[in-house]
């Protein structure tokens, strides 16, 4: 593959539930008729995606997400992100905004097996956030787009994930899920990805080395896809996924367009193929900004591109 410029985007998040604000107490949206119908403005949501219009207040919807989330033993809760909390810790302000990762291996696995580069779209994340006008959304990636972004046409857990997160949302939105007008996307795009001159296991150790010695950026989550695989018997190459960032580059982002958040903190997917050729892989941060409508912030993402070009230079070469 072709050695491309690394473009990424930091925003800081927490793991732990316990680190939220339990006490923090948001209204309850005051929806108009024609939002409650399922009619709100539909362009406003980037294309691939899946979203409710929540009759329940943010921190009401997420909290009863969670607890769903604990009560089902298929799925794990990898990490939590409270965007608005992590504005607030290098004095910013967002409107709520918070972001979980979870996932089931058995579901999850099939789609990597088929594409390791689809581990870069997984665990599954959906985002809950407060915009301007006081509507609260529930919003995720659809299987649509997973299946055309990593060409996953034919793989049968699809349609189970498909099933699974659309009653996880309405369960807690008190709506029903709605699409995004365009949900299919191009083979790859918006994927960037560099070999490694390295080994799989000494690219991911440099690669969380250069992240915990930056003191800009934090590491928040690790996940070994291949020993999630290798839990519910099945195989998979090697396959290793980082989560880190920082709140002043991610904040002004989501003060453009909340829906980016969807997006932040992005990934860095280290992976070996069947050939042992060893790869770093991530979302291109020009395409997410395009793919949310973001038209501003121009030098931040410039310094996004010149820090991330420089991470995964040390963990490639």
């Amino acid at each position: 593959m072709k050695n491309l410029l690394v473009i990424f985007c930091f925003t800081l998040f927490t793991v732990s539930c316990s680190n939220t604000n339990e006490s923090e107490n948001f209204e309850t949206a005051n929806l108009s008729a024609k939002k409650s119908e399922g009619n709100f403005s539909q362009d406003i949501f980037p294309g691939g995606t899946r979203y409710s219009i929540s009759k329940v207040a943010t921190q009401g919807a997420y909290q009863q997400f969670i607890q769903n989330l604990r009560k089902n033993d298929a799925l794990s809760i990898v990490a939590e992100v409270d965007h608005e909390k992590n504005a607030k810790s290098v004095g910013l302000q967002l409107d709520p905004t918070r972001i979980i990762f979870f996932g089931n291996p058995e579901l999850g696995t099939p789609l990597m097996q088929e594409n390791q580069l689809a581990g870069l779209d997984l665990p599954q994340k959906v985002l809950f956030y407060r915009n301007e006008d006081k509507t609260d959304v529930a919003l995720y990636n659809s299987v649509e787009y997973l299946r055309s972004r990593h060409n996953l046409s034919g793989v049968e857990t699809l349609s189970k994930i498909s099933a699974a997160l659309e009653k996880l949302v309405s369960k807690v939105t008190k709506r029903e899920v709605l699409s995004a007008p365009q949900q299919s996307v191009g083979f790859e795009e918006g994927v960037i990805t560099k070999e490694s001159d390295k080994s799989f296991t000494q690219t991911l150790n440099d690669l969380r080395a250069a992240i915990t010695s930056n003191a800009n950026l934090k590491l928040v989550a690790e996940l070994d896809h291949q020993q999630n695989a290798a839990s519910v018997g099945m195989d998979l190459n090697p396959t290793s996924i980082l989560i880190f960032g920082n709140p002043n580059l991610g904040t002004p982002l989501m003060q453009e367009e909340h829906t980016i958040g969807l997006d932040l903190p992005q990934k860095m997917l280290v992976w070996e193929n069947a050939d042992g050729e060893v790869y770093v892989s991530y979302n291109d941060i020009y395409y997410v900004a395009e793919r949310h409508s973001v038209d501003m912030n121009d030098d931040i993402l410039e310094k996004i591109a010149a820090a991330l070009d420089n991470l995964s230079n040390v963990a490639t070469q």
